[in-house]
């Protein structure tokens, strides 16, 4: 095989695994589904090949369990996994603030606003997607601000985790409430340019989601 053979079957199984992971975390693929060799090739257009690469890289990040003699599966959530996954999140998000609050730019802060008050618009409508859609693009835009691309990528890799799980819970209404009135104590701390508080609020912030988003996916799995 030449070298230029190996790398396009390389990006062919990056670009399934991204797919494959995008499909997990919205749902689409949920929780215990089979995923038939076949389908998933014929569905994104290549051979078995790459996919069963993309699919060994889904399963070392625990997104998918293969099973010999009967193929892959999409791994369950569990309450172990939120215990596993937002102590880690937590870290990162408050290391981000940290350094985000001293980076950030006057029009960087002026967006994370306007992310703000549209997230808080979407609570008073009901609107859950449009809620989850700014929440997580605030925590994503500060973890880009802090500018340090190691813990971007790995931010990024939790974050399709956080994703999937989130799906499977269906948080009650006043974790919601309870998120809107952290978001403004991370708002005043970034406004104020205080590094050190706003690391602490993210970290509360994931500590009490991660105690809510607990209870629904252990109810979820009645």
């Amino acid at each position: 095989m030449s070298g230029a053979e190996r790398v396009e079957r390389r990006t062919l199984a990056e670009a399934a695994a991204e797919r494959l992971r995008s499909l997990i975390g919205d749902g689409t693929l949920a929780p215990g589904a089979r995923l038939t060799e076949a389908e998933l090739s014929a569905r994104l257009g290549i051979s078995r090949i790459p996919l069963r690469e993309a699919l060994r890289a889904l399963a070392a990040e625990g997104l998918v369990a293969i099973e010999p003699h009967k193929g892959a599966v999409v791994t369950p959530v569990t309450p172990e996994e939120v215990d596993e996954v937002f102590p880690v999140l937590a870290a990162l998000e408050g290391c981000a603030g940290e350094l985000a609050a001293e980076r950030m730019g006057e029009a960087e802060r002026a967006e994370l606003e306007a992310l703000h008050r549209a997230m808080l618009a979407a609570h008073r409508a009901g609107n859950r997607a449009a809620f989850l859609a700014h929440n997580e693009a605030i925590h994503e835009r500060i973890v880009g601000a802090a500018g340090n691309p190691t813990l971007a990528s790995l931010h990024r890799a939790l974050s399709l985790r956080l994703k999937r799980i989130r799906f499977v819970a269906q948080v009650e209404e006043q974790s919601w409430e309870r998120s809107v009135a952290e978001h403004a104590a991370m708002m005043e701390a970034l406004a104020r340019r205080d590094g050190a508080a706003l690391g602490a609020a993210l970290r509360e912030h994931l500590a009490s989601k991660r105690a809510a988003v607990r209870e629904a996916v252990a109810r979820a799995g009645r």
